[in-house]
């Protein structure tokens, strides 16, 4: 080998131990790496940055735009809701959810879809009494397994179609992945339906802020408008999609009161209900409802605001303008520009509106207002605001306007209309646009690490390519398998892939092995594109660590799963992606 190449070999074997490590955070050693194959001379200087403005950095952020705006607009619940009655037993929630993990993934990024997804979880887990670590992995790895069914279902697709097109011929397409990927998705999901049972039953997660922060009856006011969805309908109708966690305190009609309606109590239009819940499941109950909440279309903007108003909680305390009044003695609205939206307070309960509620120190009230004032009349009103967290009580959710953007993204990427970065780019700035997503939610579903880590992994792992390196190792796999058939040859390349993706992250992996695999088969006289969709399956397929792979990253901590967990579940399951994937692969992408 040449000094440049042991230069490059040394650096990505460096950069992995640091991975593996782990006393540095993954993006800050693809930024030490990128620096060191500067001094090194590996990476031209003029090369360094060209990963920050590639196409795959855009799709990545903007498909994690996308999802969010997904779980925002509530049509995954919404779909969930018609059959989560039937699903009775564990096995066929698990069934359920990882199956529909998989399609979901097949169509959005498999980040996105597991991130949607996890809410439903958390919800059956705390409707059963049992741990979402049940849940969780099997989730996780159900959304590696749909990811591998289309181009756009997960990274390494993305980038051995670039490097299938460098190597002078065609990209992938968009369902060149499927009947292979396919195929493998439907029996793993098929095997971790049943397979759940091998993960320990005492994994118990991490509270997350909202179980920290624990409010469970705000009380809340809302109307129910002219040929709403619940006119004609029962109290009990109305608290289904808050899976008993809404009650209804009163109703006000004609200026009479009904305190404790029954549940067969009929609704009208025009009715006032005061609910009181935990402000999720209130959320669930307003937007099913149609139900508009007292003050919420009273404007709190600034004129040329594009986001919508923000929801905060703040705590009433004493001093506050607030203590002892009830918010129309106040003028809250004309004086503040501010909603009241909700009150909590210990162990009473409101049977007045939420207008005539006089405030007493310790009171928690949900109040709605501009994103940038908000603060600012929290301190005038003398508030102490609680830790943030994700409250969209009062928030429009806009299913029509999300599911046709991303209709329209999936038939123009799947016919070829626009290239996919352009298309999920055009997605995500229409979805900000008609307000489907807030600017604020926008930034914060962008995961800033993840982008960086594959901006700066770029450069790095393409001087392997740039040096020989990648031929050195082809030759040295090609000596390997040169005693193989051919089927031996490409099941190789394959564990290779799966070996090396717990350790130098899936999309890295495929910047390095998609090269090699290339090489390996030109050495061996065969047809490449069989090697390269064995280094996209291997690299997609990783399910034996928690640091390979973003999916398990995101359900390690509220599964509360250790590192070893990740390996009783996966062993198994990677012995039947290899065993289902060479016939497969050697099926639909003969070797010559």
């Amino acid at each position: 080998m040449t000094l440049p190449q042991i230069l490059s070999c040394s650096l990505v074997a460096a950069m992995m131990a640091a991975f593996v490590w782990g006393k540095l955070r993954y993006d800050v050693v693809a930024l030490l790496a990128l620096l060191a194959g500067v001094a090194l001379g590996v990476v031209p200087a003029r090369e360094a940055f060209k990963g920050f403005s590639d196409d795959i950095v855009i799709i990545v952020a903007s498909a994690l735009i996308v999802s969010a705006a997904v779980a925002r607009s509530g049509l995954v619940e919404t779909a969930l809701a018609r059959i989560s009655p039937l699903l009775r037993s564990t096995q066929a929630q698990v069934a359920v959810l990882v199956f529909v993990v998989a399609a979901m993934s097949a169509i959005i990024k498999n980040i996105g879809a597991l991130a949607m997804m996890l809410p439903i979880a958390y919800q059956l887990a705390r409707k059963d009494g049992k741990s979402p670590s049940v849940f969780l992995m099997p989730m996780a790895f159900a959304s590696l397994l749909g990811g591998i069914v289309t181009l756009v279902g997960t990274s390494p697709n993305v980038i051995v179609a670039r490097v299938r097109q460098e190597l002078g011929g065609e990209p992938f397409a968009m369902f060149d992945f499927t009947p292979v990927g396919i195929g493998i998705a439907l029996a793993g999901c098929a095997f971790l339906s049943v397979a759940y049972r091998l993960l320990p039953k005492d994994r118990q997660g991490s509270r997350s802020l909202d179980q920290a922060v624990d409010i469970k009856d705000y009380v809340t006011e809302a109307r129910l408008p002219e040929k709403g969805a619940l006119t004609g309908k029962t109290v009990a109708d109305l608290r289904k999609p808050g899976d008993g966690e809404v009650e209804v305190v009163a109703i006000l009609r004609d200026g009479e009161r009904r305190r404790a309606p029954l549940p067969d109590a009929s609704l009208r239009a025009g009715d006032i209900l005061l609910l009181r819940g935990e402000p999720k499941a209130l959320e669930r109950v307003v937007a099913a409802g149609e139900l508009e909440l007292t003050g919420q279309h009273r404007s709190t903007q600034k004129e040329g605001s594009l986001d919508p108003a923000r929801t905060g909680e703040a705590i009433v305390t004493q001093g506050s303008l607030l203590e002892g009044v009830s918010a129309a003695e106040i003028d809250l609205h004309a004086r503040f520009h501010i909603n009241l939206l909700g009150i909590s307070r210990a162990g009473e309960r409101f049977t007045e509106r939420l207008r005539d509620i006089r405030l007493r120190a310790g009171d928690v009230v949900l109040l709605q207002g501009d994103e940038d004032l908000l603060p600012e009349r929290l301190r005038e009103l003398g508030l102490l605001p609680l830790a943030a967290r994700s409250l969209q009580l009062g928030s429009t959710r806009r299913r029509l306007v999300t599911g046709t953007i991303v209709a329209a993204t999936v038939v123009v990427v799947a016919l070829g209309l626009l290239p996919v970065a352009i298309a999920f780019f055009a997605a995500a700035v229409l979805l900000l646009v008609t307000r489907a997503l807030t600017l604020r939610d926008a930034y914060e579903s962008v995961e800033a690490p993840i982008l960086v880590m594959l901006a700066a992994l770029i450069p790095v792992s393409d001087s392997l390519r740039v040096t020989g390196a990648t031929d050195v190792f082809a030759g040295l796999l090609a000596q390997i398998g040169a005693g193989l058939p051919g089927w031996g040859a490409v099941g190789l390349m394959l564990v290779a892939a799966m070996a090396v993706t717990p350790f130098l992250n899936n999309a890295a992996t495929v910047l390095v092995m998609a090269p090699i695999g290339a090489g390996f088969a030109k050495t061996l006289g065969y047809n490449p594109d069989a090697f390269l969709m064995a280094v996209a399956i291997g690299a997609a397929c990783d399910f034996l660590t928690p640091i390979g792979h973003q999916c398990n990253t995101l359900v390690m901590g509220p599964g509360g799963y250790r590192f070893g967990d990740y390996a009783r579940l996966g062993a198994p399951l990677s012995l039947l992606v290899i065993l289902l994937a060479v016939p497969l692969i050697l099926f639909v992408w003969p070797l010559r």
